[in-house]
């Protein structure tokens, strides 16, 4: 609280005016007077801070419902804390100098403790503003009762005495607000390891239920986890912009090169299917619900895995979603892995792909490069054109009968036939699992 004696002093660079000592008495009479006033109230109010508080307190039960609770919850604790700021305010009016900065570490803590405890900001400003004019009344009574005369001299003093309550509401305010970021930071930060854990498999059971509260999500229900991968890293910062609100049944986890997103399909209840590996018709589109646009962009690889029963399989749902990842084009795309379980049995064991590609292509993948090429280029566009010949030609811009003269060639070299079923699936996960190996 600023002095309430104020130095009149004025510097001047002119002629020095005919003095007036008559004047400047009056004036410096006059705040002296004032402030005579005000330590004679404020002395009686000091002795008389347990009514005042009651006074307070019983006010903010009627008007602030935070309060009300707070007073049912612990109305000692709240009483004592009322006394302990009134009783700073008073004897500021006092001793301003001398008691600044233990009213402001009093001040602070309120501040602190009511952000940890969820009081809304704005019932706390209210209570210190009431405070305050609670106080200005109380002072004003007491010199009403003591000496009528005297009230006159308080308004010299009610500038001083609204700026420590403003000053002070400022305070708390910046005390509030930023352990309010402090603890939001914390609350994030908890969160990131929880879904971290949940992520990689590794959450115990008796965290599952402090993992759903951090997160948003509850333990029990059908969960599909996304996976999105960007070829530059402000592509990534692009994706996260675009993510909801948690709480939605969605959370977004982001990683260093790759972004999970966890959505809520349903509350488990059966929806065609939808168990890991199986088909699966979700109640939303985990795309549409984490803000993904289904389109795609250049470079944005996106992975969807397969629903899973409970918050504790997340960590497989994770895994999932990394193999529809795995089987995604290079240069960009979508691929939901109950779209393309062929790939993902193939994407699944390195190993296995590996011996697939030798055993079946191996005698392809050994020409020289620019035949092999051009062999395997027409064995992707036939299986992509579903066996026409004439689709295919048009791809590769070249003629149908090409493009049959070079799958004849490639049956002579693999000792496979394309009219058989069986071979045609062998090829054609040898195929996949080399672009999955070499891109």
């Amino acid at each position: 609280m600023h002095p309430a004696a104020r130095t009149r002093t004025t510097f001047r660079t002119g002629p020095m005016p005919v003095p007036q000592p008559r004047t400047r008495r009056f004036r410096s009479l006059i705040d002296a007077d004032a402030l005579r006033v005000l330590h004679r109230a404020a002395r009686v109010l000091l002795e008389d801070l347990p009514d005042l508080t009651d006074r307070l307190l019983a006010v903010l039960g009627e008007q602030e419902p935070a309060y009300r609770t707070a007073l049912e919850n612990d109305h000692t604790g709240t009483w004592q804390e009322a006394y302990r700021s009134l009783r700073h305010s008073v004897t500021s009016l006092l001793d301003p100098r001398g008691s600044r900065e233990a009213a402001h570490r009093c001040t602070w803590r309120i501040g602190v403790a009511r952000a940890e405890q969820g009081l809304p900001l704005d019932a706390l400003l209210h209570a210190f503003r009431l405070g305050g004019s609670l106080v200005w009344q109380r002072l004003v009574e007491e010199t009403a009762r003591a000496e009528p005369d005297d009230i006159r001299l308080l308004v010299h003093v009610a500038t001083d005495v609204w700026n420590f309550v403003d000053e002070h509401c400022t305070l708390v305010a910046d005390a509030y607000r930023q352990t309010e970021r402090q603890l939001a930071w914390r609350r994030e930060n908890r969160a990131r390891l929880l879904a971290a854990a949940l992520l990689d498999g590794t959450s115990r059971i008796a965290d599952l239920p402090e993992t759903a509260e951090g997160l948003g999500l509850p333990e029990q229900g059908r969960y599909v986890v996304v996976a999105v991968a960007c070829g530059r890293p402000q592509d990534l910062t692009g994706v996260r912009a675009l993510a909801p609100a948690h709480g939605d049944g969605t959370y977004w986890h982001a990683g260093a090169d790759v972004d999970y997103g966890i959505v809520l399909l349903g509350d488990g209840s059966p929806d065609g299917g939808g168990t890991a590996g199986g088909n699966d018709t979700p109640h939303r589109d985990p795309l549409a619900a984490l803000g993904v646009p289904v389109g795609g962009a250049p470079g944005r690889r996106v992975g969807v895995g397969n629903a899973v029963t409970g918050l504790a399989a997340v960590g497989d749902a994770r895994r999932l979603a990394d193999l529809a990842l795995r089987i995604c084009p290079p240069e960009g795309g979508t691929v939901r892995l109950a779209e393309h379980l062929p790939e993902a049995l193939v994407g699944s064991c390195p190993e296995l792909g590996a011996t697939l590609t030798e055993q079946v292509l191996g005698p392809l993948l050994r020409l020289e490069p620019a035949d092999r090429d051009v062999l395997l280029a027409t064995l992707v566009a036939w299986f992509a054109c579903e066996g026409s010949a004439q689709r295919a030609g048009e791809r590769l811009y070249c003629h149908r009968n090409t493009v049959l003269n070079r799958l004849r060639r490639c049956e002579q070299l693999i000792g496979r036939s394309l009219a058989r079923p069986h071979d045609v699936v062998e090829i054609s996960l040898a195929l996949t699992a080399h672009r999955l190996r070499h891109g």
